[in-house]
Protein backbone atom coordinates (compact mmCIF):
# COMPACT_ATOMS: atom_id res chain seq x y z
CA UNK A 1 0.00 0.00 0.00
CA UNK A 2 1.29 3.45 -0.93
CA UNK A 3 0.47 6.53 1.11
CA UNK A 4 1.49 10.03 0.07
CA UNK A 5 2.40 12.35 2.92
CA UNK A 6 1.71 15.75 1.37
CA UNK A 7 2.12 17.90 4.46
CA UNK A 8 5.19 18.18 6.64
CA UNK A 9 4.28 17.28 10.22
CA UNK A 10 7.87 16.76 11.29
CA UNK A 11 10.52 14.07 11.02
CA UNK A 12 9.40 12.44 14.26
CA UNK A 13 5.91 11.92 12.84
CA UNK A 14 7.28 10.25 9.71
CA UNK A 15 9.53 8.00 11.81
CA UNK A 16 6.59 7.10 14.02
CA UNK A 17 4.49 6.12 11.00
CA UNK A 18 7.27 3.92 9.62
CA UNK A 19 7.66 2.20 12.97
CA UNK A 20 3.93 1.76 13.61
CA UNK A 21 3.04 0.68 10.07
CA UNK A 22 6.15 -1.05 8.66
CA UNK A 23 4.17 -2.73 5.90
CA UNK A 24 3.17 0.59 4.30
CA UNK A 25 5.21 2.59 1.80
CA UNK A 26 5.02 6.21 2.96
CA UNK A 27 6.16 8.67 0.31
CA UNK A 28 7.10 12.21 1.26
CA UNK A 29 5.73 14.68 -1.30
CA UNK A 30 5.80 18.21 0.04
CA UNK A 31 5.75 19.98 -3.33
CA UNK A 32 3.09 19.95 -6.03
CA UNK A 33 5.49 18.25 -8.43
CA UNK A 34 6.29 15.48 -5.95
CA UNK A 35 2.61 14.92 -5.20
CA UNK A 36 1.78 14.65 -8.90
CA UNK A 37 4.52 12.05 -9.40
CA UNK A 38 3.30 10.03 -6.42
CA UNK A 39 -0.36 10.20 -7.49
CA UNK A 40 -0.35 7.30 -9.97
CA UNK A 41 -0.29 4.53 -7.37
CA UNK A 42 -1.28 6.29 -4.12
CA UNK A 43 -4.21 4.71 -2.28
CA UNK A 44 -4.23 7.34 0.47
CA UNK A 45 -3.09 10.95 0.55
CA UNK A 46 -2.48 12.76 3.81
CA UNK A 47 -2.33 16.53 4.21
CA UNK A 48 -3.34 18.52 1.16
CA UNK A 49 -4.16 17.85 -2.48
CA UNK A 50 -4.55 19.93 -5.64
CA UNK A 51 -6.69 19.29 -8.70
CA UNK A 52 -3.97 17.92 -11.04
CA UNK A 53 -2.91 15.44 -8.37
CA UNK A 54 -6.48 14.41 -7.64
CA UNK A 55 -7.27 13.86 -11.33
CA UNK A 56 -4.11 11.79 -11.76
CA UNK A 57 -4.74 9.67 -8.66
CA UNK A 58 -6.71 6.82 -10.24
CA UNK A 59 -6.18 4.53 -7.25
CA UNK A 60 -6.97 7.09 -4.56
CA UNK A 61 -9.54 5.82 -2.07
CA UNK A 62 -9.07 8.13 0.91
CA UNK A 63 -7.89 11.73 1.29
CA UNK A 64 -7.24 12.93 4.82
CA UNK A 65 -7.14 16.71 5.07
CA UNK A 66 -4.76 17.81 7.80
CA UNK A 67 -6.96 20.79 8.75
CA UNK A 68 -10.65 21.32 9.40
CA UNK A 69 -12.35 23.76 7.00
CA UNK A 70 -12.23 21.96 3.66
CA UNK A 71 -14.42 24.31 1.59
CA UNK A 72 -11.47 25.47 -0.59
CA UNK A 73 -11.03 21.90 -1.86
CA UNK A 74 -14.65 21.65 -2.92
CA UNK A 75 -14.28 24.86 -4.92
CA UNK A 76 -10.92 24.05 -6.49
CA UNK A 77 -11.62 20.33 -7.13
CA UNK A 78 -15.29 20.03 -8.13
CA UNK A 79 -14.69 16.42 -9.20
CA UNK A 80 -13.99 15.55 -5.56
CA UNK A 81 -17.58 16.23 -4.50
CA UNK A 82 -19.24 13.37 -6.39
CA UNK A 83 -16.24 11.04 -6.42
CA UNK A 84 -16.09 7.82 -4.38
CA UNK A 85 -12.97 9.12 -2.61
CA UNK A 86 -13.65 9.34 1.12
CA UNK A 87 -12.52 12.60 2.68
CA UNK A 88 -11.79 13.00 6.38
CA UNK A 89 -10.44 15.92 8.36
CA UNK A 90 -8.96 16.75 11.76
CA UNK A 91 -12.20 17.83 13.37
CA UNK A 92 -12.00 18.76 17.02
CA UNK A 93 -8.25 19.22 17.16
CA UNK A 94 -8.50 23.01 16.92
CA UNK A 95 -11.33 23.67 19.33
CA UNK A 96 -9.51 24.38 22.59
CA UNK A 97 -7.02 26.89 21.23
CA UNK A 98 -9.58 28.69 19.03
CA UNK A 99 -12.04 29.07 21.89
CA UNK A 100 -9.23 30.40 24.07
CA UNK A 101 -8.35 32.87 21.31
CA UNK A 102 -11.89 34.25 21.33
CA UNK A 103 -11.50 35.25 24.96
CA UNK A 104 -7.97 36.53 24.45
CA UNK A 105 -9.48 38.95 21.95
CA UNK A 106 -12.45 39.86 24.14
CA UNK A 107 -10.15 40.58 27.07
CA UNK A 108 -7.77 42.52 24.83
CA UNK A 109 -10.61 44.86 23.93
CA UNK A 110 -12.23 45.09 27.36
CA UNK A 111 -8.90 45.70 29.14
CA UNK A 112 -7.43 47.88 26.38
CA UNK A 113 -4.38 45.69 25.90
CA UNK A 114 -3.29 47.25 22.58
CA UNK A 115 -3.12 50.67 24.25
CA UNK A 116 -1.31 49.24 27.26
CA UNK A 117 1.24 47.59 24.99
CA UNK A 118 1.75 50.88 23.15
CA UNK A 119 2.30 52.69 26.44
CA UNK A 120 4.79 50.07 27.59
CA UNK A 121 6.73 50.35 24.31
CA UNK A 122 6.83 54.13 24.66
CA UNK A 123 7.73 54.02 28.40
CA UNK A 124 4.57 55.98 29.19
CA UNK A 125 2.82 55.65 32.57
CA UNK A 126 -0.62 57.23 32.18
CA UNK A 127 -2.98 56.01 34.88
CA UNK A 128 -5.56 58.71 34.28
CA UNK A 129 -6.14 57.59 30.69
CA UNK A 130 -7.52 54.25 31.87
CA UNK A 131 -9.60 55.26 34.86
CA UNK A 132 -13.18 54.19 34.30
CA UNK A 133 -12.48 52.77 30.85
CA UNK A 134 -11.83 49.09 31.47
CA UNK A 135 -14.66 46.76 30.56
CA UNK A 136 -16.09 43.72 32.31
CA UNK A 137 -17.22 40.59 30.49
CA UNK A 138 -19.61 39.61 33.28
CA UNK A 139 -23.17 40.50 32.40
CA UNK A 140 -22.44 41.08 28.72
CA UNK A 141 -24.03 39.02 25.95
CA UNK A 142 -22.08 36.85 23.55
CA UNK A 143 -23.82 35.86 20.34
CA UNK A 144 -22.35 32.85 18.56
CA UNK A 145 -22.86 32.26 14.85
CA UNK A 146 -22.85 28.44 14.56
CA UNK A 147 -23.11 26.19 17.59
CA UNK A 148 -20.67 23.54 16.41
CA UNK A 149 -17.60 22.27 18.24
CA UNK A 150 -15.97 25.70 18.48
CA UNK A 151 -19.21 27.44 19.39
CA UNK A 152 -19.83 25.00 22.23
CA UNK A 153 -16.31 25.48 23.57
CA UNK A 154 -16.77 29.27 23.41
CA UNK A 155 -20.06 28.98 25.32
CA UNK A 156 -18.42 26.78 27.95
CA UNK A 157 -15.76 29.41 28.60
CA UNK A 158 -18.32 32.21 28.63
CA UNK A 159 -19.95 30.58 31.66
CA UNK A 160 -16.76 31.18 33.62
CA UNK A 161 -17.01 34.88 32.83
CA UNK A 162 -20.69 35.06 33.87
CA UNK A 163 -21.79 36.01 30.36
CA UNK A 164 -25.14 35.45 28.67
CA UNK A 165 -24.79 33.29 25.55
CA UNK A 166 -27.23 33.03 22.65
CA UNK A 167 -26.60 31.41 19.28
CA UNK A 168 -27.99 30.76 15.83
CA UNK A 169 -27.42 27.60 13.83
CA UNK A 170 -28.85 26.06 10.68
CA UNK A 171 -29.57 22.85 12.60
CA UNK A 172 -32.38 22.75 15.17
CA UNK A 173 -30.97 21.76 18.56
CA UNK A 174 -31.56 22.05 22.26
CA UNK A 175 -29.34 24.68 23.85
CA UNK A 176 -26.11 23.10 25.15
CA UNK A 177 -24.91 23.86 28.64
CA UNK A 178 -24.29 27.56 29.17
CA UNK A 179 -26.41 28.70 26.21
CA UNK A 180 -29.77 30.39 26.82
CA UNK A 181 -31.22 29.81 23.33
CA UNK A 182 -30.15 28.41 19.98
CA UNK A 183 -32.26 30.03 17.27
CA UNK A 184 -32.62 29.23 13.61
CA UNK A 185 -30.91 31.35 11.01
CA UNK A 186 -34.09 33.36 10.54
CA UNK A 187 -33.42 34.98 13.92
CA UNK A 188 -29.91 36.16 13.12
CA UNK A 189 -31.09 39.78 13.27
CA UNK A 190 -32.37 39.18 16.80
CA UNK A 191 -28.98 37.77 17.78
CA UNK A 192 -27.17 40.80 16.40
CA UNK A 193 -29.40 43.21 18.27
CA UNK A 194 -28.50 41.72 21.68
CA UNK A 195 -24.81 40.90 21.09
CA UNK A 196 -22.07 42.81 22.86
CA UNK A 197 -19.75 40.23 21.30
CA UNK A 198 -20.58 38.50 18.02
CA UNK A 199 -18.37 35.44 17.54
CA UNK A 200 -18.24 33.96 14.03
CA UNK A 201 -17.42 30.25 14.14
CA UNK A 202 -19.43 29.16 11.09
CA UNK A 203 -17.93 27.35 8.11
CA UNK A 204 -17.89 29.14 4.77
CA UNK A 205 -20.67 27.73 2.60
CA UNK A 206 -23.00 29.19 0.00
CA UNK A 207 -25.44 29.80 2.82
CA UNK A 208 -22.97 31.71 5.01
CA UNK A 209 -21.07 33.67 2.36
CA UNK A 210 -21.84 37.37 2.86
CA UNK A 211 -24.32 36.49 5.61
CA UNK A 212 -23.31 39.45 7.79
CA UNK A 213 -23.81 42.23 5.27
CA UNK A 214 -24.17 45.99 5.63
CA UNK A 215 -27.82 45.82 6.70
CA UNK A 216 -27.09 43.20 9.32
CA UNK A 217 -24.09 45.10 10.66
CA UNK A 218 -26.42 48.04 11.23
CA UNK A 219 -28.43 45.78 13.54
CA UNK A 220 -25.46 44.98 15.78
CA UNK A 221 -25.98 46.23 19.31
CA UNK A 222 -24.41 49.68 19.86
CA UNK A 223 -20.94 49.14 21.25
CA UNK A 224 -20.88 45.59 19.90
CA UNK A 225 -17.67 43.96 18.72
CA UNK A 226 -17.09 41.14 16.24
CA UNK A 227 -14.64 38.26 16.61
CA UNK A 228 -14.04 36.09 13.53
CA UNK A 229 -12.14 32.83 14.01
CA UNK A 230 -13.49 30.62 11.22
CA UNK A 231 -13.49 32.09 7.73
CA UNK A 232 -13.43 35.37 5.86
CA UNK A 233 -16.23 36.24 3.41
CA UNK A 234 -18.92 35.55 6.05
CA UNK A 235 -18.79 39.16 7.25
CA UNK A 236 -18.78 41.55 4.29
CA UNK A 237 -15.38 43.19 4.64
CA UNK A 238 -16.13 46.53 2.97
CA UNK A 239 -19.23 46.96 5.09
CA UNK A 240 -17.29 46.00 8.21
CA UNK A 241 -14.63 48.62 7.46
CA UNK A 242 -17.34 51.26 7.05
CA UNK A 243 -18.93 50.20 10.33
CA UNK A 244 -15.61 50.30 12.17
CA UNK A 245 -14.85 53.77 10.83
CA UNK A 246 -18.28 55.15 11.73
CA UNK A 247 -18.38 53.54 15.17
CA UNK A 248 -21.42 51.42 14.30
CA UNK A 249 -19.11 48.49 15.06
CA UNK A 250 -17.02 49.24 18.13
CA UNK A 251 -14.26 46.81 17.25
CA UNK A 252 -13.29 43.67 15.38
CA UNK A 253 -10.78 40.90 16.04
CA UNK A 254 -10.13 39.04 12.81
CA UNK A 255 -8.20 35.80 12.59
CA UNK A 256 -9.60 35.20 9.09
CA UNK A 257 -10.07 37.72 6.30
CA UNK A 258 -11.36 37.71 2.73
CA UNK A 259 -7.87 37.75 1.26
CA UNK A 260 -5.04 35.90 2.97
CA UNK A 261 -2.39 37.16 3.34
CA UNK A 262 -4.12 40.48 3.88
CA UNK A 263 -3.07 43.02 1.24
CA UNK A 264 -0.62 45.63 2.51
CA UNK A 265 -2.99 48.46 1.53
CA UNK A 266 -6.06 46.98 3.22
CA UNK A 267 -7.52 49.56 5.64
CA UNK A 268 -7.95 46.92 8.34
CA UNK A 269 -4.24 47.14 9.13
CA UNK A 270 -4.47 50.70 10.38
CA UNK A 271 -7.88 50.93 12.02
CA UNK A 272 -7.35 51.56 15.75
CA UNK A 273 -10.32 49.38 16.73
CA UNK A 274 -9.10 46.26 14.90
CA UNK A 275 -6.94 43.40 16.13
CA UNK A 276 -5.54 41.18 13.37
CA UNK A 277 -3.98 37.74 13.62
CA UNK A 278 -2.78 35.79 10.54
CA UNK A 279 -5.18 32.82 10.76
CA UNK A 280 -3.30 31.28 13.68
CA UNK A 281 -5.94 31.00 16.40
CA UNK A 282 -5.67 27.19 16.42
CA UNK A 283 -1.90 26.87 16.19
CA UNK A 284 -0.97 25.27 19.49
CA UNK A 285 1.59 22.51 19.89
CA UNK A 286 -1.14 20.35 21.42
CA UNK A 287 -3.34 20.84 18.35
CA UNK A 288 -0.58 19.58 16.06
CA UNK A 289 -0.12 16.46 18.16
CA UNK A 290 -3.86 15.78 18.12
CA UNK A 291 -3.80 16.06 14.32
CA UNK A 292 -1.00 13.52 14.08
CA UNK A 293 -2.89 11.13 16.34
CA UNK A 294 -6.15 11.39 14.41
CA UNK A 295 -4.45 10.25 11.23
CA UNK A 296 -2.79 7.33 13.00
CA UNK A 297 -6.08 6.29 14.59
CA UNK A 298 -7.91 6.52 11.29
CA UNK A 299 -5.20 4.60 9.47
CA UNK A 300 -5.59 1.78 11.99
CA UNK A 301 -9.33 1.79 11.31
CA UNK A 302 -8.78 1.83 7.55
CA UNK A 303 -6.45 -1.17 7.69
CA UNK A 304 -8.95 -3.03 9.87
CA UNK A 305 -11.81 -2.30 7.49
CA UNK A 306 -13.62 -0.16 10.03
CA UNK A 307 -15.50 3.07 9.37
CA UNK A 308 -13.36 6.17 9.51
CA UNK A 309 -13.69 9.00 12.00
CA UNK A 310 -14.51 12.57 10.94
CA UNK A 311 -15.80 11.80 7.46
CA UNK A 312 -16.53 15.07 5.64
CA UNK A 313 -19.90 15.74 4.06
CA UNK A 314 -18.75 16.85 0.62
CA UNK A 315 -22.24 17.95 -0.36
CA UNK A 316 -22.86 20.21 2.63
CA UNK A 317 -19.27 21.41 2.86
CA UNK A 318 -18.72 20.76 6.57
Amino acid sequence: MNITLAHDMGEAFVADLHQTFPEIDFRLAYTAEEQLRAATDAEIQFGIIDRPTFLAADKLRWFHFVGIGFDPYLRSIPELVDSPVVMTNARGTHVICMADHVFAMALAFSHRLPQLFDDQRDHRWDTDKYIGTMGELAGSTMGVLAMGDIGRAVAQRAQGFDMEVYAVDIKPMDPPSGVREVWGLERLDDLLEISDWLVVTAPLTEQTRGLIDRQRLERLKPGGRIIVVSRGHIVEEDALIEGLRSGQVAGAALDATDQEPLAADNPLWDLPNVILSPHVSAESAQMLERRRQIFKDNLCRYLAGQSLLHVCDKQLGY
